[in-house]
């Protein structure tokens, strides 16, 4: 009998970062989770049904501690907006603020953001997806996790609606070149805008944590947005 085939170890785009949750973001997981929390399964998600309308969605891959995802969901009544990411601390933090702020258009999921899109949620169910100064993995050895590469483009080109938005921002200027090159083999986006800038011009987006430290450290920024074709 032959030996069976090894399972293929999945490249992850990210790492779980060290650092303990304080109390209050620990309360703010354990009682506020039934409110803006969402489990991971690998089922596709009735939104309608969770926020309880229909309504335009956006997705943010990444969403730190949460607290620029929570503005602009306060900016944008009308939309309803899912947060994924796989740190808890930032989670709890994002739950405080999600609940001083009393709103009911934003969910969050820990969990790995390339998995909830491809297990809950369906074709063409967002309007916008807004991924924001992911982990630029600067060491050449290390490019193959970035996560702006096919894998992640098809789900987005699967995920957004005919019309809707990719948007992009980094720090980085290698990182910045590697989305200029990804950018150009993908025939379902369109470039609508592209700025490069010392922070003063974000692209339809809050400042985000990220960015300010890329900013201490006197790095440039770069935004992009991507309409789905």
């Amino acid at each position: 009998m032959s030996e069976p085939t090894p399972k293929r170890r999945t490249i992850r785009s990210f790492v779980r970062r060290a650092g303990r949750a304080t109390p209050s973001q620990e309360r703010a997981l354990q009682e506020e989770w039934g409110r803006f929390g969402v489990e991971f399964n690998e089922e596709i998600l009735d939104l309608d049904q969770i926020f309880g309308r229909k309504a335009e969605r956006v997705l943010e891959v990444g969403f730190g501690n949460g607290v620029s995802l929570v503005a602009a969901a306060l900016d944008y009544p009308q939309m309803d907006f899912v947060g994924v990411d796989v740190h808890e601390p930032g989670a709890g933090h994002c739950l405080l603020r999600a609940k001083e702020a009393n709103i009911g258009n934003l969910r969050v999921i820990i969990h790995d953001a390339m998995e909830v899109m491809q297990h809950q949620l369906a074709s063409a169910s967002l309007s916008r997806i807004n991924l924001l100064f992911a982990d630029p993995w600067p060491k050449k050895r290390h490019h193959k996790r970035r996560i702006v590469n096919p894998p992640f483009l098809d789900l987005a080109e699967d995920k957004l609606a005919i019309g809707g938005a990719l948007h992009v921002a980094t720090d980085w200027e290698n990182y910045a070149e590697h989305i200029d090159e990804v950018m150009l083999t993908r025939a379902n986006f369109r470039l609508d805008e592209r700025r490069e800038h010392h922070g003063d011009q974000p692209l339809d987006r809050h400042t985000t944590k990220f960015e300010t430290r890329g900013l201490r450290r006197g790095h440039r920024i770069w935004d992009w947005r991507f309409i789905r074709q």
